[in-house]
């Protein structure tokens, strides 16, 4: 019971101690990221974002192919280009990462919205894609942030 009201003062506290900052891009690769221009040839566009407020206080690393890409906050996106075929988008959870398999076509764009979820020590968060429609307009109201 001590460890219960001791994960709920934390998870508390977290909520608490304000907003993650992630580097975000300037506005005119934001604006120029929002046109949604159709990838070149041979290339996807993989836009990755977190619309929730819950865990506020939380940045989740995230990764495409096991390569970093970032670590998202709240209101945020991410944008990147790669080779059509397989991927793995990843995101920092409580205790492991949690994977989402996709694939896809030359010149397509793709959306992923990684939320938070509630764990036992902290938050964890997962990732689901979701139509180019309900992406595009979550998307127009977040902030790109810089992809490494």
């Amino acid at each position: 019971m001590k460890k219960l009201f001791s994960a709920l003062g934390l998870t508390i506290a977290l909520f608490l101690t304000g907003c993650a900052k992630t580097p975000l891009a300037s506005l005119e690769q934001d604006a120029q990221a929002k046109q949604f221009n159709t990838p070149s040839k041979g290339l996807s566009g993989i836009y990755i974002y977190r619309d929730s407020i819950l865990g506020s206080a939380l940045k989740k690393n995230l990764y495409i192919d096991d390569k970093f890409i970032g670590e998202s906050a709240p209101k945020v996106y991410f944008y990147k280009q790669v080779a059509a075929g397989n991927h793995k988008i990843s995101t920092e959870s409580e205790f492991s990462n949690n994977n989402l398999s996709i694939n896809t076509e030359s010149g397509k764009n793709y959306f992923i919205r990684q939320y938070i979820k509630m764990g036992v020590f902290v938050g964890g968060a997962n990732l689901e894609q979701v139509s180019e429609d309900k992406g595009k307009q979550a998307i127009s109201s977040l902030k790109l942030a810089i992809t490494h």
